[in-house]
């Protein structure tokens, strides 16, 4: 299930605030003592993240499945996909929803019930925590959101089933902008930088990619290097970006990986200000990379 993005905090009878993650969304399943985590894209990723299988795999149900994200936490708690990217820090998986335990389907049950049974389910294990709820009033947890420097504040109704896909029972509200683009190209190293530049970013609308700028901030030298053997069997003559820049020295690539970004705002002319690049998703396939729904 995932949340329709919305450009203004709210508040709704009925409904409640949870933190939103930046990380990774994964599906967890137990069955007779076996765990499978599966991304958001069908990949399973348990031997990714061997702590947090081993943590559900102790969980009391026989047979389970539960939503949530992985995530890594700052010194101030504020979860942060770069770090994740890392590996810089603890590994912990947020739950938010439970959608079978013990052989009951719970998908069409309320989410207050599905997160009544979370609660049951899910213990102290540091490896596991129940997602965080914000205020009781929406509009309060979104200042809480934002003083506390959240991505944004996910709003859910309390009384709604378990959609698969895109739904208006869960609405997002971002506090920062982030999203996935797609890598089409890289610029000539500049003075003391290695290997390139700075990358150049599209995105999809109507078939076309399109291009949006280039960030050049957010690479250490492991990273520079990661990326540019990862540039190598991709690289192309000639690009597959509809409308790409006039400049020299650049190599396009083919359009096979999606990097996460925060970016200040996507301007009038379509060009990212301020981006900074925080790692690369394989969780999402670059036709699925669509224009930012707010900036």
């Amino acid at each position: 299930m995932l949340a329709k993005l919305v450009d203004k905090p709210f508040d709704k009878p009925g409904w409640v605030y949870e933190e939103k993650y930046d990380g990774y969304r994964l599906l967890a399943y137990k069955e007779d003592g076996r765990v499978t985590l599966m991304s958001r894209n069908a990949l399973d990723r348990t031997k990714n993240y061997p702590e947090v299988a081993t943590a559900i795999a102790k969980l009391k149900p026989k047979t389970l499945l539960l939503d949530g994200e992985v995530v890594v936490f700052d010194k101030v708690k504020v979860s942060r996909f770069q770090l994740l990217q890392q590996g810089a820090g603890r590994r912990v998986y947020a739950t938010f929803d439970c959608l079978y335990v013990n052989g009951e389907d719970l998908r069409r049950e309320p989410l207050a019930q599905r997160r009544a049974e979370l609660e049951k389910v899910v213990g102290t294990d540091g490896a596991l925590l129940l997602s965080r709820r914000l205020a009781r009033n929406g509009m309060e947890a979104s200042a809480v959101a934002r003083k506390r420097g959240f991505e944004g504040m996910v709003a859910k109704d309390a009384g709604s089933p378990y959609v698969e896909g895109r739904s208006a029972y869960w609405l997002k509200v971002k506090v920062a902008h982030e999203d996935e683009f797609v890598i089409a190209g890289y610029t000539a190293p500049d003075g003391s930088c290695q290997y390139f530049g700075a990358l150049l970013l599209g995105t999809y609308q109507n078939g076309k990619l399109l291009y949006l700028g280039r960030v050049g901030a957010g690479f250490d030298p492991k990273t520079l290097g990661s990326l540019h053997a990862k540039f190598a069997p991709l690289a192309k003559d000639k690009t597959e970006v509809a409308d790409p820049p006039r400049e020299r020295g650049v190599t396009y690539l083919a359009p096979r990986l999606v990097a996460q970004i925060s970016y200040k705002e996507l301007t009038a002319d379509r060009n990212l200000r301020q981006p900074v690049f925080l790692g690369l998703r394989d969780d999402k396939d670059p036709k699925q990379v669509g224009m930012p729904e707010a900036a």
